[in-house]
């Protein structure tokens, strides 16, 4: 297991750097559209040596809200602290791991003016995937279903995440005049080639295998098959993650992905997606498309998604993705917060209200 003392010196390190922001000490009794009072939002399963936290918000497709994160946090330290805990699952109840966070309640509260509650939103996921990525004992997140913006960053900077034939990943934000956040410049910045700046600017969808080939999953398992995984994994009685990790490489499916997948494209998304600036990246797609002569079409289509784009979000996305290639954790984070704070501000655009607007509330798909 990781060292007690120095993952607390890291913990400190980040809080310090943090220091002046007066609202991180506030309390989530104060919110309004991004909380709600229920004691139900985490489920807890499990005696002995393991915990099974499970997000129970089914109805929104497990979309995290400030007091569902502010639980995770608690249950989590809790259990960190407890010698007789070995390591904890966490799971999404329903068809969805976590959709992301609540961006409808978020709109709402930006339209009404409440700044304060949306950064407490945007504090309390950031320092939850911190304490993730640090946590001294093993994680084992089951992506079973959707795994999107958010979702992605509870799970993805922990020990394990198992996917299946049924998970669905994306970080779609650029599409909503945002930014990939909640730690995506951090794990997207760390696959292979230029592969992160692609899923981060076409928010474009990988599924169970090609998490598993790129490096975002550890292992995979059918559907089927997970709640047997699931028995057999409450019966484990460890804290080391190397006998874990044995566990789950034995009783885990080898895959490969599709003939089809953008993983066989990698070579060409390192060509295209290698530049600069978005500009470049443009023109390298539409060189190539001339070149394919419609005979593929995947440059044609790679192209559409990034005019649906925001294009500042693309442009601030792809420096997102290079500055994380170079930084901790913790930094990602910092710099995402202050990023997304500048995104609901207004005071540069409107995109990020426009975009949620666009696609969620009146679904007119015509962002202005």
């Amino acid at each position: 297991m990781r060292n007690w003392k120095s993952a607390l010196i890291l913990r400190r390190q980040a809080v310090s750097a943090a220091k002046g922001y007066s609202y991180c000490r506030r309390t989530v009794t104060s919110l309004s559209c991004l909380s709600d009072e229920s004691d139900n939002l985490v489920v807890v399963e499990g005696e002995s040596g393991i915990r099974t936290a499970i997000l129970n918000r089914p109805s929104s497709l497990n979309a995290l809200n400030t007091s569902l994160v502010a639980q995770l946090q608690k249950l989590y330290t809790s259990w960190e602290e407890n010698p007789d805990i070995g390591f904890v699952i966490l799971k999404g109840a329903g068809r969805s791991f976590s959709a992301g966070g609540d961006i409808v309640s978020l709109y709402n509260l930006i339209k009404k003016g409440n700044v304060e509650d949306c950064k407490l939103f945007f504090w309390t996921i950031y320092s939850f995937i911190y304490f993730l990525g640090t946590y001294l004992k093993p994680n084992v997140a089951l992506l079973n279903g959707i795994t999107m913006g958010g979702g992605a960053g509870i799970s993805i900077p922990g020990t394990f995440r198992i996917a299946t034939d049924k998970t669905i990943f994306a970080t779609p934000e650029t599409l909503i005049g945002f930014h990939p956040d909640a730690a995506a410049s951090f794990y997207l910045s760390h696959l292979p080639g230029y592969l992160g700046e692609y899923l981060a600017l076409t928010g474009e969808k990988l599924n169970g295998p090609e998490m598993m080939s790129c490096g975002l999953a550890t292992h995979f398992t059918s559907n089927t098959k997970l709640p047997l995984l699931e028995d057999e994994l409450r019966n484990l009685v460890t804290d080391d993650p190397s006998v874990l990790e044995s566990f789950l490489a034995k009783r885990g499916d080898a895959v490969l992905p599709d003939k089809s997948s953008v993983i066989h494209r990698i070579e060409l998304i390192d060509k295209c997606f290698r530049h600069d600036t978005v500009e470049e990246i443009i023109d390298s797609l539409k060189t190539e498309a001339c070149a394919a002569k419609g005979k593929d079409l995947w440059c044609e289509s790679t192209l559409t998604k990034l005019k649906e784009a925001a294009p500042l979000s693309l442009k601030v996305s792809l420096r997102s993705i290079r500055e994380g290639r170079f930084q901790t954790l913790d930094r990602c984070l910092i710099r995402e917060y202050r990023m997304s704070l500048q995104g609901i501000s207004g005071k540069i655009t409107d995109d990020f209200v426009q975009g949620i607007r666009a696609k969620l509330v009146d679904k007119d798909l015509k962002p202005e």
